[in-house]
């Protein structure tokens, strides 16, 4: 299998996993099976593996140029890389029970919300950055499609979470939970965590040539 065929079945696989997964009959059984943390990472490991195959796929579709690529562009993509990997390290696996991907959301403080306060849905956030930079980057039609699906996907998938965590939670909870501060309180957790994302974001840099085939500081 190969060509486009490939890339419409990782297509295919990756929304389709992702609407099943979060289905309530689906859910529930995973859940009490593996408990909220082993469904957490479950669900993320597999988001990553389908993840790597549509990418993996979109290399190997027909190339099909909608334009061409500048060495500006890079610039952009780097900068919002970089916000991405440190959104990424700040979110994870702190108390989210407004969004997916949080750890122990009971110990959630709307008076104190962190990032949270900046923004629901971090991770959503984080792919939206992540599409945007490469969609720029990447002016082929297959890669075009793909980081284009990924960022209306950031975007529409907010207001989705928002309504099933609203359905789930009941309005009254949910909003007393949405009702935020943005605040900036500064922290050794903080600053350890933006140094992880800082590392995280030197780690993708090496990686991407030997892992993508494409070294991003050579534009």
């Amino acid at each position: 299998m190969g060509g486009w065929t490939e890339f419409v079945a990782a297509f295919v696989v990756f929304f389709a996993s992702h609407r099943l997964l979060v289905m309530a009959p689906v859910k529930r059984p995973l859940v009490r099976i593996l408990g909220a943390g082993g469904f957490t990472f479950a669900y993320s490991a597999m988001s990553a593996l389908v993840l790597t195959w549509i990418i993996i796929a979109a290399g190997r579709a027909p190339y099909v140029e909608l334009w061409p690529r500048q060495a500006w562009m890079n610039h952009v993509t780097l900068t919002l890389m970089a916000l991405a990997s440190v959104i990424f390290a700040m979110a994870l696996g702190r108390p989210n029970p407004l969004s997916f991907g949080g750890l122990h959301d009971e110990r959630f403080d709307p008076r104190h919300p962190g990032l949270i306060g900046w923004m629901r849905h971090p991770l959503l956030v984080v792919l939206g950055l992540w599409s945007s930079g490469h969609l720029l980057a990447n002016g082929d039609l297959a890669h075009a499609i793909m980081f284009g699906s990924f960022v209306v996907f950031a975007i529409v998938g907010t207001r989705i979470i928002d309504r099933r965590k609203r359905r789930l939670l009941g309005a009254e909870q949910w909003a007393r939970l949405a009702a935020t501060r943005r605040t900036f309180e500064p922290s050794l957790n903080g600053l350890v965590r933006i140094s992880l994302g800082l590392a995280l974001y030197g780690a993708l840099l090496w990686l991407h040539g030997p892992v993508i085939g494409v070294d991003p500081l050579a534009f």
